[in-house]
């Protein structure tokens, strides 16, 4: 039973940064590939980046390339999103999807889901 677990939102001015987590159980990571897809309000899902278990290879949204990078840790079961230079339109709730073999940046690729983590950018 895949399972994915989101944390480390929060309330942050602009320019700040903060690291999101995303645990995950249940699945062979190398078979995976698990992405963070967020949603603003009143705004459609947005992939913004994913992360391959079988090569580690990534993808970047436009809007975070230079800013936003993900990493995994095998050993913690956990992948992360560093997201550097907030800016307000980050604001949304975050949420970290898996899927086997490769997503891309397509919300509708992926079939497992967390919770969400808000994370809230001030100006």
């Amino acid at each position: 039973d895949v399972q994915l677990q989101a944390s480390g939102g929060g309330f942050v001015q602009a320019g700040g940064s903060l690291r999101i987590s995303c645990a995950h159980s249940g699945l062979i990571f190398g078979r995976y590939a698990i992405a963070w897809i967020r949603q603003a309000p009143g705004k459609e899902r947005e992939g913004v980046a994913a992360i391959s278990g079988t090569d580690l290879s990534t993808r970047y949204a436009d809007s975070v390339k230079g800013r936003f990078t993900i990493t995994s840790d095998n050993s913690r079961r956990t992948v992360y999103l560093e997201m550097n230079n907030l800016k307000p339109e980050d604001t949304a709730v975050y949420y970290c999807a898996a899927v086997e073999g490769w997503g891309a940046l397509y919300p509708q690729a992926y079939n497992y889901w967390g919770q969400g983590t808000e994370v809230t950018v001030s100006s």
